[in-house]
């Protein structure tokens, strides 16, 4: 795996100005396309092994592909804090029109999930030189500040988040040192919510799910895919699978799922 890191170039995204000017690592290689575009989860970076995964896998078949790092995340400076579903739907945008080109893959793990969708609505809206070829969604996580955060927290939760600004919310990811969930985002991700209304992002759309995910309920998957248009859309349940979806069978059926759309 330290190869599909190494032998992947690194650059930076300069974005913003005084106190929101953030620097975006991005790793990202030359190929063919359609061209694929990771985009991690909530605390997540682009050196886990789903993402390096995928790059290997571009590697391996000559495609293009790109992978960063929201602000406050992995190599990307900024404050993990300070970020907002907003301010790293930014950093997706500006990732894309200066490194894709042609037709996309979007692959969107948990919250990279809703950020695909987010994207996607945005490269929609925008007649620029890259375009949408599908989306494979891992555990999709949309609007889960509102759904899976703010309704699920009990009073106690959400009384320090409102006279506080924040809760440190204990981790079983990473190393596992709490980390906070502030007050503006979650109002900010208000701004942002995609499950009220029909998404309509004319591409195939792939969905993968774990049955015992105890983040994201296999049911918030279901709900998603009511949203989307019926005719190219496919949710695959893996029974025993969890949030992560990072053991090598579970690679291999996000991968096949790529290479479907590609």
């Amino acid at each position: 795996m330290t190869d599909a890191i190494s032998d992947a170039v690194l650059d930076f995204v300069e974005l913003g100005e005084g106190p929101s000017a953030r620097r975006i690592a991005v790793r990202h290689r030359a190929g063919t396309g359609p061209g694929l575009v990771w985009l991690g989860g909530f605390k997540s970076d682009m050196l886990g092994g789903k993402a390096v995964a995928l790059d290997a896998w571009a590697r391996d078949h000559g495609r293009a592909v790109v992978r960063f790092d929201y602000s406050g995340h992995g190599e990307s400076s900024g404050d993990f804090a300070n970020g907002t579903i907003g301010s790293w739907l930014e950093d997706s945008v500006a990732v894309f029109e200066r490194f894709c080109d042609g037709p996309q893959i979007l692959i969107g793990s948990s919250m990279g999930g809703w950020m695909a969708l987010l994207l996607a609505r945005e490269i929609k809206k925008r007649s620029g030189k890259a375009s949408l070829a599908g989306l494979v969604l891992i555990a999709p996580a949309p609007d889960f500040t509102e759904e899976l955060m703010w309704k699920k927290f009990p009073p106690a939760v959400k009384k320090e988040i409102e006279t506080k600004g924040f809760w440190l919310r204990p981790s079983d990811y990473g190393d596992g040192s709490p980390y906070p969930i502030t007050r503006t985002l979650i109002e900010e991700g208000r701004n942002h919510l995609v499950l009220g209304s029909a998404i309509d992002l004319g591409c195939p759309v792939r969905i993968l799910q774990g049955a015992q995910d105890p983040d994201v309920p296999w049911q918030h998957a279901f709900a998603l895919t009511h949203r989307l248009p019926a005719d190219d859309v496919v949710l695959t349940m893996i029974q025993d699978g969890d949030h992560r979806l990072s053991r090598p069978q579970d690679i291999a059926r996000i991968l096949a799922a790529v290479a479907e759309i590609g």
